[in-house]
């Protein structure tokens, strides 16, 4: 069995690597990558996690591009590689771009598509832009759909995917999280902390972390002011009793109004993207996330630590019903009273920080590369 599998973006690697490596150590597999060239300094960092090495480099990222671009760019160079290695499988992680194009250039050569991470939604085709239609146009491509959860699975039964072609099988993010758990923390851990004047634990009287991350496409602009006003709230309300740490997406839509908006703020910290390890190890001392991620959704709640989702409506509804995550939008005021009222009850932060696995036990790549053999045999 060959399978070619396509990666685009860091959050795909960090979900993607464990399954290479389980295709890696499978008899009779002969499992090759290929990267699109889009985040190549985070991506290599992360495929180094798993002793990755990239066999094939698409290299579409070009400065100012759009999704229409990358789009047309990835379909360009993949289906000549497609007709050259002739896979029995393709394999895609998410909703990007890169894995769109990758389906549909599957698709145009014959190429069976299997589809890791299937049946998230939001409900709103326009939110998150352009990921939810993504999502939809993969599950209809696909041979086989690997939702992570059985609400997953409804949402690829709703719209009359076959039972035949979806698996449950959890996420290999979860798998990935297991991974780094097991792993001494990384030395910048500690260096980390040390800047923000904290210990390794906390202590009584400490100044509690709150990390925040936003990113997404739809929180460009008025939202995303909306957020950095909401940290210099937060920080101004509680001075010298928490330390935020703002961890910077490298797009310069998002760099250009964080660092204007929240440079030289008191008791905030903005930082550089950080190693997977890093920011497992931050997250482990965190007292609670805000973020529009959707990996953080559900690595977050595994690690004990309460999410405040920066979004309007999530694909990941498990956690908001199991009570560790909370929708509260991008709204000033709302994200302030919400982080506060965890800041300002312990009762409010224990019910949240119980904890939550329903995203998967760590076994998702397993599971995954026994279906692809089972399903080609």
């Amino acid at each position: 069995m060959k399978v070619l599998t396509v990666i685009g973006t860091r959050p795909e690697a960090l979900k993607l690597g464990p399954v290479i490596q389980c295709l890696a150590r499978t008899p009779g597999v002969q499992s090759l990558v290929c990267t699109t060239g889009q985040h190549r300094e985070l991506l290599t960092d992360a495929l180094a996690l798993f002793g990755v090495r990239p066999d094939f480099d698409l290299a579409v990222m070009r400065p100012r591009q759009t999704p229409g671009t990358v789009l047309a760019a990835i379909l360009q160079r993949l289906e000549p590689l497609l007709a050259q290695v002739r896979p029995d499988w393709l394999v895609v992680v998410g909703d990007t771009t890169s894995a769109l194009g990758a389906g549909i250039a599957a698709h145009h050569c014959q190429v069976r598509l299997a589809h890791v991470e299937a049946g998230l939604r939001s409900g709103s085709r326009r939110d998150p832009f352009p990921e939810e239609a993504n999502r939809r146009l993969l599950s209809v491509l696909a041979e086989l759909n690997f939702a992570p959860t059985a609400q997953a699975r409804e949402n690829l039964r709703q719209e009359n995917i076959p039972s035949r072609v979806i698996r449950v099988t959890g996420n290999p993010v979860i798998d990935t999280l297991r991974q780094c758990g097991s792993r001494p923390a990384p030395a910048a851990v500690g260096k980390v902390l040390r800047q923000l004047g904290l210990g390794a634990a906390p202590a009584p009287g400490d100044p509690r972390l709150v990390v925040v991350t936003c990113h997404r496409r739809e929180n460009h602009g008025a939202p995303l002011r909306q957020v950095c006003a909401a940290v210099r709230d937060l920080a101004s309300r509680n001075r010298g009793s928490v330390r935020i740490l703002f961890v910077v997406h490298p797009n310069p839509a998002v760099r250009g109004t964080v660092r204007r908006e929240l440079a030289g703020v008191r008791d905030v910290t903005l930082a550089e993207p950080l190693a997977y390890p890093t920011l497992i190890g931050l997250l482990r001392r965190a007292y609670v996330v805000l973020t529009d991620s959707g990996g953080l959704q559900e690595e977050a709640p595994w690690l004990r630590v309460p999410v405040l989702v920066l979004r309007d409506n999530t694909e990941r509804p498990e956690g908001v019903a199991a009570g560790v995550a909370r929708l509260v939008g991008t709204r000033r005021q709302a994200i302030v009273a919400a982080t506060q009222r965890l800041l300002d009850r312990p009762a409010v932060h224990r019910a949240m920080a119980k904890g939550f696995r329903g995203y998967g036990d760590g076994h998702a790549a397993p599971r995954i590369v026994r279906a692809l053999a089972r399903h080609l045999g």
